[in-house]
């Protein structure tokens, strides 16, 4: 439970073999931010929910899950600004809970990152298909992913894009913030068309419920129905009011990354003032817009006849504009590249900051000398994610991304309760409002989202984060700069900063 002070982690940052090149600036960060963000959740999960959970009210859905990432990004704001280092909730933890805390969730974090990636992925390479068959080019189905043929087959598109990017990462950050910046452009254009264009063909009728009546209990709902039941002694439901508080659930997976904006800290050039404004202002942009989305496209079409594996272009489609949904379409698959891309970047870092601890082999912390970026680790964690991405078909893993994101969340709340009791002579440029109350109920709310996942992602996650214990006493512990050892010899007493 040794704590590693944030004076140390900030000089270990700045070792010419393990220092990163401090390149971004506010807006890049909130392009960062607003990149990972606006992804399959707002091209798909609208029309899952809406049809079988929350009906039109799923803005408010949105609202509660933009809620719940508002309260852990006001904690990440405080850490990130405080702690301008590598790893985001990993360094976080370091310096406020200890080293097996902080060895939990960073192990969590590079399997939520590994995920994400490897999920987006093979849904870019799905809408690629499909593109390429509109313009009658048909991909051998060998090369089209798991589920495609029997026998062999491998998803040549998904491993091809986690590669590109992993070049263009490895060529470095600002290289990398260009390419998001235009890529951004494009996906928020894209959002931008569905609101303006969609807002001309809704029917208010089509409003109504705007809160469904109560259907039937929830199937699959994880852990929060038989608490509920319990507790107050009757069974949750789809739609009326409990019906939103699990389509906040489903949709928090499209809020997924404005974390990982906190990950690029020791690479901005003014982390204190930067930091805060990168996280919280991509969160209120990603918010506003899939908050109008949900609403127009709730609108254009009754709920009950939504999609769900394309609500927006099909919500075109049945007003008889198809054209706006081949530019929806395209708009997906071009945006799913940036979520790809920050996921990686996030994973990377991540994985950085626990090799330079010493927690992993330290030969992946050195830096390009050239390029100043974390090249060993992108390398080896592109290749691995690109031939998950070809060779697994995993979307019924990617709940294990929303738990392992709500688990970090937890983590930092908490972390900024005690780094406040324990270091309150640290300079903060921002601070978290209403401490203690803000990050309790950052805690609980996660909490509560946590609950409303499958019984199943729990075991899964349980069985990653035992994988991660064994690990961690086989080789981080006894090579950690801090514990093992690798000790410096320049900490204080065991317990202490």
């Amino acid at each position: 439970m040794r704590t590693k002070s944030i004076e140390q982690s900030i000089k270990d940052s700045e070792e010419p073999e393990h220092a990163l090149t401090r390149s971004l600036s506010a807006l890049d960060l909130t392009v960062f931010g607003v990149g990972v963000i606006i992804g399959t959740g707002i091209f798909v999960l609208t029309g899952a929910v809406a049809k079988e959970q929350a009906g039109p009210a799923t803005a408010l859905a949105f609202v509660v899950a933009g809620i719940v990432c508002a309260l852990a990004a006001l904690c990440y704001a405080e850490f990130a600004s405080t702690v301008p280092v590598a790893g985001s909730a990993y360094t976080f933890s370091y310096a406020s809970l200890g080293e097996l805390p902080a060895w939990t969730i960073g192990w969590d974090l590079v399997l939520e990152f590994a995920l994400g990636t490897a999920v987006v992925a093979v849904g870019w390479s799905g809408y690629i298909r499909s593109l390429l068959a509109n313009a009658g080019w048909e991909l051998p189905a060998a090369l089209s992913g798991p589920d495609a043929a029997h026998g062999f087959s491998f998803d040549v598109l998904a491993a091809a894009l986690v590669l590109a990017i992993t070049v263009i990462l490895v060529l470095g950050m600002k290289l990398s913030a260009r390419v998001t910046s235009v890529v951004v452009a494009v996906k928020v254009a894209v959002v931008l068309l569905v609101i303006i264009a969609g807002s001309f063909f809704i029917d208010p009728a089509n409003y109504h419920p705007f809160i469904p009546e109560a259907k039937g209990t929830i199937s699959g709902s994880g852990l929060t129905a038989p608490l509920i039941q319990l507790m107050f002694g009757y069974q949750p439901t789809t739609f009326g009011v409990e019906g939103i508080f699990t389509a906040a659930a489903v949709v928090f997976f499209a809020f997924i990354g404005f974390d990982v904006v906190a990950t690029a800290a020791e690479e901005t050039r003014n982390p204190q003032r930067d930091m805060p404004r990168g996280i919280l202002g991509s969160l209120l942009i990603c918010t506003v817009l899939y908050v109008a989305v949900s609403i127009v496209v709730t609108g254009m079409q009754k709920y009950t006849r939504l999609t769900v594996d394309a609500p927006l272009a099909d919500a075109f489609k049945a007003t008889g504009h198809p054209l706006y949904a081949g530019f929806i379409s395209f708009g997906a698959a071009v945006g799913l590249t940036t979520v790809c891309m920050i996921l990686l970047l996030g994973q990377s870092r991540v994985f950085f900051a626990m090799s330079r601890d010493g927690l992993l082999p330290r030969v992946f912390s050195r830096v390009h000398p050239r390029f100043g970026t974390p090249y060993r680790s992108t390398i080896l964690l592109g290749m691995i994610i690109a031939i998950v991405a070809g060779f697994t078909s995993i979307s019924q893993l990617a709940a294990l991304v929303n738990i392992g994101t709500l688990f970090a969340f937890v983590v930092v709340a908490l972390g900024v309760l005690i780094l406040r009791n324990t270091r309150p002579d640290l300079p903060r440029a921002f601070r978290t409002p209403w401490v203690p109350v803000l990050p309790i109920v950052s805690v609980v709310a996660s909490l509560w989202l946590m609950l409303n996942l499958p019984a199943e992602t729990w075991l899964r996650f349980a069985v990653w984060m035992v994988i991660g214990f064994v690990v961690y006493f086989l080789y981080g512990r006894r090579h950690s700069r801090v514990t093992g050892t690798g000790r410096r010899g320049e900490q204080g007493p065991r317990g202490a900063a």
